[in-house]
């Protein structure tokens, strides 16, 4: 796979323009890992973003929780590894964002709900 991704990205780098070689040649750049892994979190986001209607009583507690925390730690670790990493940073603000607010809705209707 990786011989085939080599060829894809050879192929594509003659058609690169100038201004956006500082990009491609970044170390976070498309040719690496580095930035695909966050372009396809970003579906994380969209999901989080199409939850925003659902009712708070079918939001999972445990679900928001952990993509939130998981939201905020990944935040943190884009910014201390080399390279720093700001695309991996910018999508874990966000699925931390979306999920914190969901929490909050969750955790609000739980404590609307009367005791039994």
């Amino acid at each position: 796979m990786s011989k085939l991704y080599q060829g894809i990205v050879g192929v594509c780098d003659k058609f690169v323009p100038t201004n956006l070689r500082p990009l491609w040649e970044h170390p976070a750049g498309p040719k690496t890992i580095f930035f695909w892994a966050p372009a396809f979190k970003w579906g994380l986001v969209l999901g989080g973003l199409g939850d925003i209607n659902r009712p708070a009583e079918k939001l999972s507690i445990p679900q928001v929780s952990s993509l939130a925390a998981t939201g905020l730690i990944w935040s943190r670790y884009s910014l201390v590894i080399i390279p720093k990493n700001y695309s991996l940073f910018y999508v874990n603000v966000f699925v931390a964002a979306i999920n914190v607010y969901q929490l909050a809705r969750a955790i609000n209707y739980q404590q609307s709900l009367p005791k039994k």
